[in-house]
């Protein structure tokens, strides 16, 4: 079982894109995939349809899965361990969780589900550099994200041009010099396939 998180702060386009990504990977079912999702974004979560599809959705409210939920996070994982035996979790962090404290706390279910770590992926939206690095306001947080990543999706390229798409990746690149960054788009479907590919590739 690979548990890989799509992490970014809040608005980046995660909830739309995971689901997106989720039946991507799926494959027709040729995959078991299922969802952790800590919070609900803009795009309802509707658990019935997604598990109509061959997945299985698990809602965490109440906390961020790096800190305080951290111990159902993992005891989330080990249900779906036994009860679903998924190929493939993946995790939507709340929009202010560390990439690399949400991978700690999924190493807690280790010791009684057989898992192993996907990549950590952070998407940025391509709509607002500016704002996101804003050091007064959102930076600091935002920054930390994208140093964690191990790959970086430039999210929401279909709203915005090329020089801002390069923009975008030239501001990440700054503070990340080791992740590959690519554009992604939820809409018109851009950077799915690389998703399904880097996921499914990926070895600790």
């Amino acid at each position: 079982m690979k548990v890989t998180q799509i992490a970014g702060f809040l608005g980046c386009g995660k909830t739309t894109l995971i689901l997106k990504l989720s039946r991507e990977l799926a494959d027709d079912g040729k995959r078991k995939v299922a969802l952790v999702v800590n919070e609900i974004g803009e795009i309802p979560v509707d658990a019935k349809i997604i598990e109509e599809s061959g997945m299985r959705l698990k809602a965490i409210g109440g906390g961020c899965i790096c800190c305080e939920e951290g111990p159902y996070f993992a005891k989330t994982l080990v249900y779906l361990y036994r009860e679903f035996r998924p190929d493939h979790v993946l995790v939507e962090p709340t929009g202010v969780a560390v990439p690399h404290q949400v991978k700690d706390a999924a190493k807690m279910a280790g010791r009684d589900a057989k898992l192993s770590m996907g990549p950590a992926i952070v998407l940025f939206d391509a709509t607002r550099p500016a704002e996101l690095l804003d050091m007064d306001m959102l930076g600091r947080l935002v920054v930390t994200q994208v140093k964690d990543a191990d790959y970086i999706a430039i999210s929401k390229v279909d709203l915005v041009g090329a020089a801002e798409i390069d923009d975008a990746a030239k501001h990440v690149g700054k503070f990340n010099g080791h992740a590959e960054i690519f554009n992604v788009s939820a809409f018109n479907g851009e950077g799915m396939d690389k998703l399904v590919e880097v996921i499914s590739n990926w070895e600790e």
